[in-house]
């Protein structure tokens, strides 16, 4: 009898114990996507403090990334690199979440976005724009940190677009026309407003470059709030069910 009742409790136990293993992986996946909620307000509230308190820096004027230059730059820098990390991470429980669906070039993307953060923080972007104060409109001289921090400003500004069209594609699958929606329109919206801003510093279209931060910004936030709202659907959904968006793990 007792032999038939070690056997009995042989399942019972892998069960539990494989349940077990499900919910702590999801727990981990979950505290991931934490991290994609996260990211996005850390990064607006930085710049809105910052350039609200910097000496001679405009907001509407001047980009984000002016704020790495000088003495309190390091707040910036900081911030960057942190927004990075949190975004990698998001990026890796984005994976998790799809990967039984074989979707990979969305966590991928957001992967690049967070490396691409990663990069602005390390490299330090040269003054345009009259910023500091006496600045030309654009570099005449360029530095090497200046060159690798725009090149890592393009899967932010340009991955994070083609991220959403990607997203596009994947909710229209999934008969989610309102995500699919958002996702596409985001993308839109981010490219548009960012070549406005570009626009701003061609020469001929002087009058603009006093917009040229708003115009940034507006293309920024686009993006963040975009991401942190996939960040927060895929949060919720595996609080939901296991299976909300795909089979999640």
């Amino acid at each position: 009898m007792s032999l038939l009742r070690r056997k009995a409790t042989r399942p019972a136990a892998t069960e539990i114990t494989e349940r077990q293993k499900r919910e702590d992986e999801t727990g981990i996946t979950k505290a991931l996507c934490v991290c994609g909620v996260v990211a996005g307000p850390l990064f607006t509230v930085a710049w809105i403090v910052e350039g609200a308190t910097r000496i001679n820096y405009d907001p509407l004027r001047h980009p984000i990334s002016s704020l790495s230059i000088g003495d309190s730059g390091w707040m910036q820098i900081a911030t960057f690199i942190l927004t990075g990390l949190l975004t990698l991470a998001f990026a890796i429980g984005l994976w998790r979440v799809l990967r039984p669906c074989g979707v990979v070039w969305g966590p991928g993307l957001v992967g690049l976005v967070g490396i691409g953060l990663l990069g602005a923080g390390l490299f330090v972007t040269d003054p345009l724009n009259g910023y500091p104060p006496g600045t030309p409109l654009l570099p005449t001289e360029r530095t090497t940190q200046g060159i690798l921090h725009d090149l890592f400003g393009v899967p932010f500004f340009l991955g994070l677009p083609i991220t959403g069209f990607v997203f596009a594609r994947y909710f229209a699958r999934r008969g989610q026309r309102g995500w699919a929606a958002y996702s596409a329109i985001s993308g839109i919206a981010m490219f548009a407003v960012f070549f406005v801003a570009r626009l701003s510093l061609r020469p001929g279209f002087e009058d603009l470059a006093g917009l040229f931060g708003l115009f940034q910004r507006i293309t920024v936030t686009i993006g963040w709030v975009w991401l942190t709202l996939i960040a927060v659907y895929m949060r919720k959904a595996l609080s939901e069910t296991p299976n909300a968006a795909g089979h999640y793990t």
